[in-house]
């Protein structure tokens, strides 16, 4: 398989994220960009725990799709160095992402979502009954 891109690991990364999305949001790959996550089941509700050490909450973006809880984090840093003659500039770009595939729907209206010492914390009420009652008119 030819590599796409000018970096090969990226093109490994990518492949073990389109695993993850195939295999119900497992992550196969326990290194950088990667983040460790517990699903807790509770009688009314779901709590999603996922650590995001070295972000800060404005840069943790959190979404929730069918029935599938999407959390990415990303943070850029620039240092500039210049001395007589010399100019360094060096970029660095971290970023991280996981989906979790929930067992059942929830109620969008109700959830909540913390971030505390590296930990964000995602509570997501169940949705009673199984579904939403439709009249019929």
């Amino acid at each position: 398989m030819p590599f796409r891109g000018e970096n090969p690991f990226e093109d490994i990364e990518q492949l073990f994220d389109r695993m993850s999305r195939e295999f119900g949001g497992t992550s196969f790959a326990a290194g950088a960009g990667s983040m460790a996550v517990d699903v807790e089941d509770r009688d009314d509700a779901f709590v999603v725990t996922v650590d995001v050490p070295g972000f800060s909450k404005e840069e943790i973006d959190v979404t929730l799709a069918d029935r599938t809880l999407h959390v990415r984090a990303e943070h850029e840093a620039e240092t500039e160095t210049s001395e007589a003659n010399f100019l360094r500039r060096e970029r660095q770009r971290t970023s991280a992402s996981r989906s979790v595939r929930l067992p059942a729907a929830v109620e969008e209206e109700g959830i909540s979502a913390t971030y505390k010492n590296g930990v964000l914390t995602v509570t997501l009420p169940k949705q009673e009954g199984g579904g939403q009652r439709i009249d019929v008119e």
